[in-house]
Formats: structure tokens, C-alpha cells, sequence
């Protein structure tokens, strides 16, 4: 057996299923479908929505690099119908009684918080082994992700139903993780490349003369930051709840208590907020939820206060530079809203 091929099967039998395998051959796949926006925009027969909507994607893209110092790459220059609606469904995972993520962790991207599948049925396969392991699972359909580069990313259809805000935003976001990526710290990761992506549509706007947008999107950040706050109050109050010392039993109950109450106190809401967040609470609502907002948000108002002190966008991205540089923990302690627990990454 070749080199290549035994260390191949090592690492599916290491991961199990042969996890990484198959994430290679989804990516793969994805790559082969690859075709370059500016030969789209070229052919007489491309459908008109689509050639409008790369006309948006590209200058986009082209603002990105120009103003905002994002890397000038081939990502987001070709386009791929994926013929689904998400291009990756992502598990997470936290233990029954812990708002800390489980995590995977893998040979390039490091250690992370949750766990992608190119197919819905295999992630949902995985998320049910994981709650019959006594793990809080959730399931959640992704638009697109960051190779860091690794890749040239397309531009996908399952972007295409979208306003150019929101795809703005996403490539804005993912483009983010191409400039700084900080190996086992997805919640530094995510955090930064939110508040990138947020400052980015800003910027984006300002440049189009837009201020009905602007004043339309910066409404609809208000609305996610408050859902943010409800979940983030909730996970900081289950924190404390599961490190007492009470009986597995009494624990469950007061944990059932916390989710009803949270549901409760969204939808005495949910008419200002809007019924876009209604999957957030829905039954299944549970400590994997609250991780994986947690995830792109525990750090964000940290860094925010980063960027508000710097004169350009260029020292902000040198400050996040200088914090990536830190160890995890000193980087939570100076950035974010707490320490992450002894030993982090938690629970693989």
C-alpha cells in the first residue's frame, strides 16, 4: 500500500468513518464545479438574476480587497451550484450539564467547535450518536465557509436567494478568516470575522450612498444583538447552575426551567424582534445552541472596542494580530467575556 493511501486510512480510522475523506471528497467535488464569474458574465445564455446577482458578487469582492484590506485573491472570483440549498450542514455539540463546546480537531484548521458535513443526512446521523452519548446536539444548514485560503472559495447557489447585504456580509466574514485564523480558538475566530464582516457592510454602504440601508441593516444588527444578549444571559446563568453541586436529577430540572424561561422571554419579544429567530427556540432549543452563537459572538464586543480605538482598519487587524499572538486564556482575559475553562478546548 502507498505512503499516501496507509496514511489516508489512518486518519479515517482516527477520526472514524473516515471523516476526513469524505471532507476531502465533498471539497473536491465542490472545487470541480468551479466556474470563473468573469466567463459567466461573458456567455450571451447566463440567466439574467444570476449575471445581476455576480455583477453585486464582484463588486463586492472588489471592495473588499480595495477598502477594507481584505486578501486580493482568486476567492469569491468563480461561481459553483452546489444543486442543494446549503452547501455544508455544521453539528454542534456541548456535554448535558456544560456550555462549553465540544471540539474536533484536525491536522491544518486546529481544534474547533463544531463539526461539518457535506451531507444532511450524515451530520444528522452524527448529531443523533452524540445525543445518545448524553450530549446536547444541534444541526445547522451553512450558505458557505472559509478554506483559509487553501482553496480559491467560489461564490455558491446557496447564496442566490439572498439580498446583497447578506452576501456582502458573508464574504466579507469569510474573507475575514483568510486574513487571521487563530488555530483552537473558533470563538476568537468567529468573533473577529463578525465584527469584520459588520464593519464591512457599514463601510460598504457608506461607499454606495445608501442610508436607508444603512439605517435598515444597523435596525437588524440591534435585533441580533438583543437575541444575542437573551442567549448569552442564559448561558452564563446555566454556567453557574451546572457547577454547583446539586444531584444530576435536580440539575435537569432546573436546566428544563432555564430553557422555558428563556423561550418565554423571547417571545414576549418575538414581534419587535421578528420570527427569523424563531429556529433559535424552538423545541430543541439547548446548551449546543447557546455555543453556537456563543461561538461568533463571545468575543465580538471585545474586539469591537479594538477597532472603535483604532485610526484605520490596517491597526485594528494589526491589533487582532498582536492578540492572536497570546495564549488562548491570556487572549480571553484581554478580549473576551471570559476565560475559557482549564485545559481548553473542552469535551472532544
Amino acid at each position: 500500500m502507498p505512503l499516501r493511501v496507509l496514511l489516508a486510512a489512518l486518519t479515517c480510522i482516527s477520526l472514524g468513518g473516515c471523516y476526513v475523506l469524505a471532507s476531502a471528497k465533498g471539497q473536491l467535488e465542490l472545487n470541480a464545479r468551479r466556474v470563473p464569474i468573469a466567463t459567466l458574465l461573458a456567455r450571451p445564455d447566463t440567466p439574467e438574476r444570476l449575471r445581476h446577482w455576480l455583477e453585486v458578487a464582484t463588486k463586492v469582492r472588489d471592495f473588499a480587497s480595495a477598502e477594507l484590506g481584505l486578501p486580493d485573491n482568486k476567492s469569491y472570483r468563480s461561481y459553483a451550484d452546489v444543486g442543494r440549498r446549503y452547501v455544508v450542514w455544521n453539528v454542534f455539540a456541548a456535554p448535558e450539564f456544560s456550555v462549553d463546546p465540544k471540539t474536533w480537531c484536525f491536522p491544518v484548521a486546529g481544534c474547533v467547535a463544531y463539526r461539518g458535513y457535506f451531507g444532511e443526512t450524515r451530520a444528522r446521523r452524527f448529531a443523533d450518536g452524540l445525543r445518545a452519548r448524553g450530549f446536547d446536539a444541534m444541526v445547522g444548514g451553512v450558505a458557505a465557509y472559509s478554506t483559509l485560503g487553501h482553496f480559491n472559495d467560489p461564490v455558491l447557489n446557496t447564496m442566490l436567494d439572498w439580498d446583497d447585504l447578506e452576501l456582502a456580509a458573508l464574504l466579507f466574514h469569510e474573507l475575514a478568516h483568510q486574513l487571521l485564523y487563530v488555530k483552537n480558538d473558533t470563538e476568537f475566530d468567529e468573533s473577529f470575522a463578525s465584527v469584520v464582516e459588520n464593519e464591512g457592510v457599514k463601510r460598504w454602504l457608506g461607499h454606495e450612498g445608501r442610508s436607508a440601508a444603512l439605517a435598515g441593516f444597523l435596525e437588524r444588527e440591534s435585533r441580533y444583538r438583543e437575541v444575542a444578549t437573551l442567549l448569552g444571559d442564559a448561558r452564563a446563568r446555566l454556567k453557574t447552575l451546572y457547577a454547583s453541586s446539586l444531584p444530576p436529577a435536580e440539575l435537569r430540572l432546573k436546566k428544563r426551567a432555564e430553557f422555558e424561561g428563556l423561550r418565554e422571554a423571547f417571545h414576549a419579544r418575538r414581534d419587535q424582534l421578528g420570527a427569523g429567530y424563531d429556529w433559535m427556540f424552538g423545541p430543541e432549543l439547548n446548551n449546543a445552541t447557546l455555543v453556537s452563537v456563543g461561538t461568533y459572538q463571545g468575543c465580538a464586543p471585545g474586539l469591537e472596542a479594538r477597532l472603535r480605538r483604532s485610526a484605520t482598519l490596517a491597526d485594528f487587524y494589526a491589533e487582532a494580530r498582536s492578540l492572536a499572538r497570546l495564549s488562548l486564556a491570556e487572549r480571553h482575559r484581554a478580549v473576551c467575556a471570559e476565560v475559557p475553562p482549564a485545559g481548553a478546548p473542552a469535551a472532544r
